[in-house]
């Protein structure tokens, strides 16, 4: 684990040193949620999953939903009516 002192700017902004950045692979647009405990900021990165990540993801949630309907016992026809 890296510590470093920074300063915070006149407009609430701080700067997180290169060698962190580098590390967890954040660039210019990177998103941080920002969580704070008593007197303590923390900042953990927030990934977004790619197209195709989501794509399989969604697929994945829908062979998992047919599987518990048709346990149910609803049929295809059933999960394809309108």
């Amino acid at each position: 684990m890296t510590v470093e002192t920074i300063k915070m700017s006149s407009k609430g902004q701080v700067v997180i040193p290169l060698d962190m950045r580098t590390e967890i692979n954040a660039g210019e647009g990177t998103l941080f949620a920002a969580v704070n405990i008593e007197d303590t900021i923390v900042l953990k990165k927030i990934t977004t999953p790619s197209k195709e990540d989501l794509i399989k993801e969604l697929g994945l949630f829908a062979k998992k939903s047919k599987k518990k309907l048709q346990s149910k016992g609803f049929t295809e026809k059933d999960l394809q009516a309108k």
